[in-house]
Formats: structure tokens, C-alpha cells, sequence
């Protein structure tokens, strides 16, 4: 198998040949179709996240065919198409996963941060953290589904049912989340790095019925905004763009420091939260319903050896939508 390897943090991925795995017990390989490359991926990386598994293989928007299965697993899911996203394992017996929130594990394993995840050729996943997918769809175009896709769905479960949403940074999560609450009959405003007219040009051809920077308010009161950029200094501008009651969700796994505020801004029974992660209900609901809202992802494809060349678009912002890995 090809693989794409870091070795240490803050360096480029380096293309490796190693001998081809082989499942254990409750798991599977796929063969790898296509991986989309996400903003976590750089917090990996970059060293923003600690501890991973080094050497790493990143990667967990994973799609690809099962070709091989351990021990307890049913020999009828070879051939099948399925997803692996980046919660790949659960305890299944701390307060969390009893609680159903197992998404808030205490012993979790993640896809290309604890365990080698999809920037290979072929790839090792938990048999029950691992979704069938669509056997006739592009799977290139069902990889950003499996984070982006996964994540911004729980960030608009978070933010209530009010009409008027702000997606604050226009990246691969919110185009897909964009067309699900347009679908749902919502308005979307979206806010991006102040002058990008690129992204604002994007958001509004997705059906956003306002996009500007985020150095100028949005022309009506939000009733819930979902901050996709890693980047602080958002929260309160975020809190002063809702109306009182309404509630600022932070979808990112890492995010630079919140900095001081007004507590007016909070004021007004206006809530601030944030989404860890994903569980598996999650993706039950999610796909039948990107299904059904026709949800089409924008990506850009690159052969699996310039997966440094992907992590730098995205760092550089010089993407629209997602950057997707095809091996």
C-alpha cells in the first residue's frame, strides 16, 4: 500500500510503501476511493491538536470499498461502499457512550489523529464506525460528507429552528450545511475574511441571500449563527449579530483564544456552545437527508502524492468547497 505519512509535527507528509494491513477482530479494510481533506487535518499537523499517533497517516472524510473483514465481521459487507469518519472508535462503557453522547467519549479513537486514517491507499476501520453509503454515487463526492457534511449537521441541530442563520468562514462545512438549511426553508447570511469576495461570490451562488465580510454586520438580526472558522475573535462579533435568546454554536475542533468581551453581548439569554465531534445517530439522520435535499458537494480532486499541495490551498484559503485525495 501508498500512503502519505507524517513523522513529526509542523512537517510535509512524506509518500511511503508499506506492506498491506491486515483487519484485526470487529474490522475492515477498504480500499480507498477518495478522501477529502479537512481544516482538522491542519490542526493535526500544524500541532494544534496534541498527541497524534506519529507516524500518522491523516485523513478522516474516507470513502472506499470493503476488500477484507476480521474476525466477528460478516464476510457480506466485502464489496460494499462505506464511509469512515473521524470518530472511529468509542469505549462504549464510561457516563458518555451509557448516556448516549458518545460523541463526548472518555477512551475515543479518531480517524488520522489516534489511529492511520485515508491519505492511503488502503486503510484499517472499526467495522462499527464505518456507514454504507450510496453504491451508485460519486465517491468523490460523498468524501466531504463523512466531517464537513457530519459536523456542520450537528452545528445546525445546535442552533435551533430560527430562520435567519449566519455561517460565519464559507468552507467546505458550511457549502454542504448552506444547502441542507436552504432546503429547510431557512435565510442564510454568510460572513467570510473581510474582502474575499471569491467565497462571497460562492455563498451567494448556493442561494446565501447576503454575504460580506466579517468587518461589516449582516442587514437583519441572526437568530443563530454557526462559526466554521477557527478563528476567536468571531465569538463576539457573532454574539452581536443574534438577537437576545439566540445562540452562537462553534463548530471547529480547535479554535485561537476567545478574547475579552462586553458581557452584554452575552446578555439577553444569548447562549454560546460548541460541537465535539459526531456520533453514529448522527450520520443516520444526516445522509437520507443530504439525499433528499440534493445536496452537491464543490470539490477539487488531487492525486494522493500532492496531498501537501491540498493541505496548502486550504491553509491559504485558496479553496472553494472541499479539497478531496483520490488515491
Amino acid at each position: 500500500m501508498r500512503a502519505m505519512v507524517l513523522e513529526s509535527i509542523g512537517t510535509r507528509l512524506r509518500l511511503v510503501d508499506r506492506s498491506d494491513p491486515l483487519p484485526g477482530v470487529g474490522e475492515i479494510r477498504l480500499k480507498v476511493e477518495a478522501c477529502a481533506v479537512c481544516r482538522t487535518d491542519l490542526h493535526v499537523i500544524d500541532g494544534d491538536l496534541r498527541h497524534p499517533k506519529l507516524p500518522l497517516t491523516p485523513g478522516h472524510e474516507i470513502v472506499g470499498m470493503v476488500d477484507s473483514v476480521g474476525k466477528g465481521v460478516a464476510r457480506s459487507r466485502i464489496g460494499r461502499r462505506v464511509g469512515v469518519p473521524w470518530l472511529g472508535h468509542t469505549c462504549g462503557h464510561c457516563p458518555y457512550c451509557i448516556a448516549d453522547s458518545e460523541n463526548l467519549c472518555d477512551q475515543p479513537d479518531f480517524t488520522g489523529y489516534t489511529r492511520d486514517g485515508g491519505f492511503a491507499s488502503l486503510v484499517i476501520a472499526d467495522a462499527q464506525f464505518a456507514f454504507d453509503l450510496d453504491q451508485d454515487a460519486d465517491p468523490v463526492s460523498l468524501a466531504p460528507l463523512l466531517c464537513a457534511g457530519l459536523i456542520g449537521w450537528r452545528c445546525l441541530k445546535k442552533a435551533g429552528d430560527g430562520k435567519r442563520l449566519g455561517i460565519y468562514g464559507f468552507g467546505a462545512a458550511a457549502h454542504i450545511v448552506a444547502q441542507i438549511a436552504i432546503w429547510q426553508g431557512r435565510e442564510i447570511f454568510a460572513v467570510t475574511r473581510p474582502g474575499d469576495e471569491q467565497a462571497q461570490d460562492f455563498a451567494r451562488s448556493l442561494g446565501a441571500s447576503w454575504a460580506g465580510g466579517s468587518d461589516q454586520p449582516p442587514p437583519r438580526q441572526l437568530d443563530a449563527a454557526i462559526i466554521f472558522a477557527p478563528v476567536g475573535d468571531l465569538v463576539p462579533i457573532a454574539l452581536g449579530a443574534v438577537r437576545k435568546g439566540g445562540r452562537v454554536v462553534c463548530g471547529g475542533i480547535h479554535m485561537s483564544d476567545v478574547p475579552a468581551m462586553a458581557y452584554e453581548l452575552l446578555w439577553g439569554e444569548r447562549e454560546l456552545v460548541s460541537v465535539a465531534n459526531l456520533t453514529r445517530r448522527d450520520a443516520e439522520e444526516f445522509f437520507p437527508i443530504a439525499k433528499r435535499a440534493q445536496v452537491r458537494t464543490h470539490t477539487k480532486v488531487y492525486p494522493l502524492e500532492q496531498a501537501n499541495q491540498a493541505l496548502d490551498d486550504l491553509r491559504q484559503g485558496r479553496l472553494n468547497g472541499a479539497a478531496v485525495l483520490v488515491p
